[in-house]
């Protein structure tokens, strides 16, 4: 393997990575599509959004960084699928916005438009974030309608503007919608992210009401994900995907290609295998009212996605098809940027265990104390 190809694999890891740590952080957005369930009076919900509120930047933060990645190491893909699915990258960004502003303004003194509006704004993140968010991963999947054309960078001049990407489809994303399956892996990862929040809350939240409703309700909810995770999963085993020849680059269809990839990669099959373990143990330690379902929970949905993100891009697979021409399809080989650009990240990269050693320090020093009602009166910055 030349050092080229090593980076562009090297790279996917990491981009996969992001992506398994950003869906496992998604809890804060499924918290906040429960909270007037789990929060039957105003101190309940501000409970709740108070110790969702200790995590809410490092979902944010995530986002960015998976973005900003991908940007960095393959821009092709970016600029394919942020500069043509403009409605639904835009959707989603005015969701985590809203977000934002709930949060810093919610408690505000003297705050005109009520605890009430940023509530419904904390609903709308917290319902259409994950659900967007899953039906757009799983186009990586199922494909999307876009052509590429490369040989414009060749034809281009000095301060030229070039278009290398067209979308053919007028809605701009927004026909991942009419996917039964991008919406099935999209309503999977939003009952998985109501799952996961039922655990934190489960683990942080020092309340006899809202850890009883957090547990009765995660039941119903991890049944829904169950369900729908493993239809989305069989129907994945038995598709027909797009390989590239690694010789030539020329793309071909291939039927059973990612369950090909499972056996060609048994270590990244047995890490998904040891995942969907972890997933399922979390829905049990959870059913029995054990405080530490969120670990299993956590480590289980990060080992997934990043195993599936990981046959979607390894192994000479088009990680983004093109529906409209096969051999638009992006592939990490051909998406990647220059050997350069991609060592230099490399080094830059070094960094990230002491960025997770600190964030994992930061979390348990937070949550070392579960938090209680009497606390949200002494605290300092309420949400």
């Amino acid at each position: 393997m030349d050092t080229l190809t090593f980076l562009q694999n090297y790279w996917w890891l990491l981009i996969s990575l992001l992506g398994g740590l950003l869906v496992f952080l998604l809890f804060v957005q499924g918290g906040q599509a429960l909270l007037y369930d789990l929060g039957r009076t105003e101190q309940e919900r501000d409970l709740v959004v108070n110790a969702l509120g200790r995590k809410w930047e490092l979902t944010f933060t995530t986002l960015v960084t998976f973005g900003g990645a991908f940007f960095a190491s393959f821009p092709l893909f970016y600029s394919t699928s942020f500069g043509g699915a403009y409605y639904v990258w835009m959707a989603i960004l005015f969701c985590f916005v809203v977000q934002a502003v709930a949060y810093e303004y919610r408690r505000k003194p003297a705050n005109v438009l009520g605890g009430k509006t940023f509530n419904a704004f904390l609903l709308v993140n917290g319902i259409l974030g994950p659900l967007l968010l899953g039906t757009v991963v799983s186009t990586l999947f199922t494909g999307a309608h876009f052509t590429v054309d490369r040989l414009q960078l060749a034809d281009a001049g000095e301060g030229s503007r070039v278009v290398i990407s067209q979308w053919a489809s007028p809605w701009h994303g927004l026909d991942a919608l009419a996917n039964v399956w991008n919406l099935v892996l999209g309503v999977a990862v939003a009952l998985l992210a109501m799952t996961l929040a039922c655990q934190y809350l489960m683990n942080c939240v020092a309340d006899a009401a809202v850890v009883g409703r957090a547990r009765r309700r995660m039941k119903p909810l991890s049944l829904g994900f169950v369900v729908c995770f493993v239809a989305w999963f069989m129907r994945l085993l038995f598709a027909t995907g797009y390989a590239a020849d690694p010789a030539s680059g020329e793309i071909r269809s291939e039927p059973y290609k990612y369950l090909h990839n499972l056996l060609e990669m048994p270590g990244v099959a047995v890490a998904l295998l040891a995942g969907i373990v972890a997933v399922l143990w979390s829905i049990r330690e959870g059913w029995q009212g054990r405080r530490r379902a969120i670990w299993f929970g956590g480590s289980g949905t990060v080992l997934v996605v990043l195993t599936l993100l990981l046959c979607a891009g390894w192994n000479h697979t088009a990680f983004y098809p093109s529906l409209t021409d096969m051999q638009s399809s992006l592939t990490i080989a051909n998406a990647s940027s220059s050997l350069f650009t991609l060592r230099v990240m490399a080094y830059v990269s070094l960094m990230i265990p002491f960025v997770v050693a600190y964030i994992w320090y930061a979390w348990r020093s937070v949550n070392r104390v579960p938090l209680t009602r009497a606390e949200l009166d002494e605290g300092e910055h309420p949400y």
